[in-house]
């Protein structure tokens, strides 16, 4: 029987670039957004991509997308965001309060709907997509910083509370990687400050890096966990330090 996987926040970025590459993989996906005029377009290009709108601040769309499922082998936890670079004593706690409710509560509804589904696969894979700012912190990063220190929390309890059951939980914590949309939305719109984070540096990863980091962790044989993998551009030693090209004056 295909495998069902279940990819959210596959509307655009890293989502969408994982839906692609675990169809290739030969999964039936589950490429659940809110964004449908997106997902529509992705499964009309990628055969056995299945469109389903998806809020996962909403417990009621949460439910809906678990009543069309009759089966789930893989879970990508990637929805998620960083809105807002400001210092905590300068921080909107609506911008706090909007990351947490997407980044740690809505992957917190989506595990608990479909982890029966994942127990019952007999060989479930749980993967959650963090972030480095869920390792080390940096300023201007409380917010999403707090948000995915959260997440991480959260998938190292999963491992600890599901020993002895038949899923594995992976965490990938990536660098920094240049999608379409991460940055401009951090920067609420301003597409000039998104694109001076990337400025100079050569070769950031993209999407379709971190998709393939995420195929080759869920077909590990069902008795290799891959606990954390952290993955970062050759340029970036650390979230402070970030190797640039400058141009040479003339």
């Amino acid at each position: 029987m295909t495998k069902t996987a279940v990819v959210t926040g596959a509307s655009s970025g890293i989502g969408a670039a994982t839906a692609r590459r675990l169809a290739a993989e030969g999964y039936r996906v589950v490429a659940a957004a809110r964004r449908r005029d997106r997902l529509d377009e992705l499964a009309a290009e990628v055969p056995g991509v299945t469109p389903v709108t998806l809020d996962v601040t909403s417990q009621e769309s949460v439910d809906a997308l678990l009543a069309g499922l009759d089966r789930c082998d893989v879970l990508v936890n990637n929805a998620g965001g960083a809105f807002g670079l400001d210092t905590v004593a300068a921080a909107d706690p609506a911008d706090w309060q909007r990351m947490y409710d997407t980044n740690v509560l809505g992957t917190l509804r989506v595990t608990k709907a479909l982890l029966p589904k994942l127990v019952e696969s007999g060989d479930g894979v749980l993967l959650m997509l963090t972030s480095t700012a869920g390792l080390i912190s940096y300023e201007g990063g409380g917010g999403y910083c707090a948000a995915k220190h959260a997440q991480t929390a959260m998938t190292e309890t999963l491992r600890l509370e599901l020993v002895g059951e038949p899923v594995r939980i992976v965490e990938i914590a990536p660098g920094m990687v240049r999608t379409d949309e991460f940055a401009v939305n951090r920067f609420r719109g301003d597409a000039a400050a998104a694109a001076r984070v990337y400025a100079g540096v050569p070769d950031p990863l993209t999407a379709d890096d971190v998709a393939d980091a995420i195929a080759w962790c869920v077909t590990r044989p069902a008795h290799v966990n891959v606990d954390r993998l952290v993955i970062k551009p050759r340029a970036q030693a650390a979230q402070h330090k970030v190797h640039r090209v400058t141009a040479t004056p003339s």
